[in-house]
């Protein structure tokens, strides 16, 4: 992380993050309509279990790295919500990506 000299500065590197983080939302999509056609039901698609070792594995990788387990734990279970939806629309259209 280098040390900015200004706000402006500062916006333009967040704004650097927040493309980079779009970019990898996108690509983490990709994989999960992929997982799509490895389903068998849409239940298998909500598995709980899944769910809670990501919450999990991000919860402590936030705490690593001096960021709020909470925080992020919170950011991924909208993440999770939304891409477990788009998960159950590619598993309904036959997991065609």
């Amino acid at each position: 992380m280098k040390e900015c000299k200004s706000l402006e500065e500062v916006r333009q590197e967040i704004d650097k993050i927040d493309e980079e983080i779009v970019k990898l939302i996108a690509q983490r999509s990709r994989y999960v309509k992929q997982a799509a056609k490895f389903k068998v039901s849409v239940e298998e698609i909500k598995s709980q279990e899944r769910i809670d070792h990501v919450l999990s594995h991000v919860r402590h990788l936030a705490a690593s790295l001096g960021i709020s387990p909470n925080l992020v734990a919170d950011i991924f279970k909208i993440l999770i919500d939304k891409m477990v939806e788009m998960e159950i629309e590619e598993f309904k259209n036959g997991g065609a990506y």
